[in-house]
C-alpha cells in the first residue's frame, strides 16, 4: 500500500456520522406543524353621519373691501410755522379737536390793523352823517343849496360804504386768525402727522396737514354678477348683510343693504353694491378685504354636512368619505354657502348617505369600518337666518 492510498482510508470513518447526523436532522419533522392562519383584523370605528335634505336660509358670499363713510383731508388754509401739534396719531378726535397751530402773530396783528381801520371808517361816518343833518336843515331854511345837500348825502353815503368794507375785511382778518388754529372737520381716527413742528405750510397752496376717516359705521363695497338674483328685488331693509371674518366665523353686528348700481359693468358683467355696517369698537379698517354674505331668502331640501367632514385635495376641491355596504369612498363634492349647521352640499352628496365626520384620518377607499352615530351635532336642525 503506497502512502498516498494509507492518508484517504482514516477519513472515512470521520465522514460517514457526519452525513447521518445531517439526514437524521433533514429527516426529522417539524415540531410545531404547518402555521396557522394570522387572525382578521377588526374594522375601525368611524364617527358618521346621515346627510338630510333640509331648508336653510340661503345665502350670497361675494368678496368686497372695506371703505370710510367719511374722508377728510386736513390742510392748512393759511400760511406760517406750525408752532404745535395737538393730537395722538391714530386717535379718535371729535369734530372742532384742534388739531395743529400755527404761529398766529402776523394774523393777530393784521386783525388790529383792521380794527382801528374800521374805527376810522366809522368816525368818518358819524361826521358825514352829522353834514348831511345840518346840510338837510339848512336846506328846509333855504339858507343851503340843492347841490350841497346832494354833496352831503353822497359824502354819508360814501362813508357808510367805508364802514361796511372795513367791517368786511376785519371780519376776514378774523377768519385768517382762527384758521391758523387747524381743527378736526368732521369725527374720526385721525392718522400720522404729514409735517412736523418748524415745517412751513400754506406757502402757496393748502398743505395736507392729515387725513381723518370716518369708520363707525363703515363702508362695505361689493360685485354681484348681474345673472345672481337682485338683493333688492326685496325691501332693501329687510336685507341683512354679514361680514366673513378671516377663521370663517361672522362679524357680530350685522349690517344693511344701502343701494345696487343702476347699470351693469360691460367688462365684467357684474353689479356694484353698498353696505353699512356698524363699527363701534374700530375693529374694522378702511382698504381691508373682506366677505360679504347676503341673505337671499330660503333654500329648501339642501344637503348639509358638518363642517368637520369636508377635506380639501391637494387642489383645493372639497371632498368627504362616504360608507356604503360597510365599505367607505372618497366622494368628490361642490360645496356652497358655510352655515351654522355646517357645509350646503349643491353636488356629490344624496339625502340618506353616510358620511364619515371623525376618523377618516386612519382610513382609506375601499376600508371596512364600523359606522357609529356621530354625537358632536346635528345637521338637521334649522340653522337661524339672524
Amino acid at each position: 500500500m503506497s502512502a498516498r492510498e494509507r492518508w484517504r482510508w482514516p477519513a472515512l470513518p470521520l465522514i460517514t456520522p457526519g452525513l447521518v447526523i445531517l439526514a437524521l436532522f433533514g429527516c426529522k419533522p417539524a415540531a410545531n406543524g404547518p402555521a396557522a392562519p394570522a387572525a382578521e383584523t377588526p374594522p375601525l370605528d368611524v364617527s358618521t353621519v346621515t346627510v338630510a335634505a333640509i331648508t336653510v336660509p340661503r345665502m350670497l358670499d361675494l368678496p368686497g373691501r372695506l371703505a370710510s363713510t367719511r374722508v377728510a383731508e386736513v390742510r392748512a388754509q393759511v400760511s406760517g410755522i406750525i408752532r404745535e401739534r395737538a393730537f395722538e396719531e391714530g386717535s379718535l378726535v371729535h369734530k372742532g379737536d384742534v388739531l395743529f397751530r400755527i404761529d398766529p402773530a402776523v394774523y393777530r396783528a393784521e386783525v388790529d390793523a383792521k380794527a382801528a381801520a374800521l374805527a376810522r371808517a366809522e368816525a368818518t361816518r358819524v361826521q358825514a352823517q352829522r353834514q348831511s343833518e345840518r346840510t338837510g336843515t339848512l336846506v328846509e331854511r333855504q339858507a343851503a343849496s340843492t347841490a350841497q345837500s346832494d354833496i352831503a348825502v353822497a359824502t354819508l353815503r360814501q362813508a357808510e360804504a367805508d364802514v361796511a368794507s372795513a367791517t368786511a375785511q376785519l371780519a376776514r382778518a378774523r377768519i385768517d386768525l382762527d384758521y391758523a388754529t387747524v381743527r378736526a372737520p368732521i369725527a374720526g381716527r385721525i392718522g400720522r402727522a404729514l409735517v412736523t413742528e418748524g415745517a412751513l405750510v400754506g406757502q402757496g397752496d393748502a398743505t395736507k396737514l392729515a387725513v381723518v376717516q370716518q369708520i363707525d359705521p363703515i363702508f362695505a363695497d361689493f360685485n354681484a354678477s348681474a345673472s345672481d338674483p337682485n338683493p333688492l328685488a326685496a325691501n332693501r331693509e329687510t336685507v341683512e348683510v354679514m361680514l366673513v371674518q378671516p377663521d370663517r366665523s361672522l362679524y357680530p353686528d350685522a349690517g344693511r343693504l344701502l343701494f345696487t348700481d343702476v347699470s351693469v359693468d360691460p367688462g365684467t358683467g357684474q353689479l356694484s353694491l353698498r353696505a353699512t355696517l356698524p363699527n363701534p369698537k374700530a375693529a374694522l379698517l378702511p382698504g381691508t378685504y373682506v366677505r360679504v354674505r347676503v341673505a337671499q331668502g330660503l333654500s329648501a331640501d339642501a344637503v348639509i354636512v358638518p363642517a368637520q367632514a369636508i377635506q380639501r385635495s391637494s387642489a383645493g376641491e372639497a371632498q368627504a368619505y362616504v360608507v356604503a355596504d360597510g365599505k367607505t369612498a372618497l366622494r368628490p363634492l361642490r360645496t356652497g354657502a358655510l352655515t351654522d349647521a355646517g357645509w350646503i352640499v349643491e353636488e356629490g352628496l344624496k339625502a340618506g348617505e353616510t358620511v364619515v365626520v371623525e376618523g377618516f384620518q386612519k382610513i382609506q377607499p375601499g376600508m371596512a369600518v364600523n359606522p357609529v352615530a356621530w354625537t358632536g351635532g346635528k345637521t338637521a336642525a334649522v340653522p337661524d337666518p339672524h
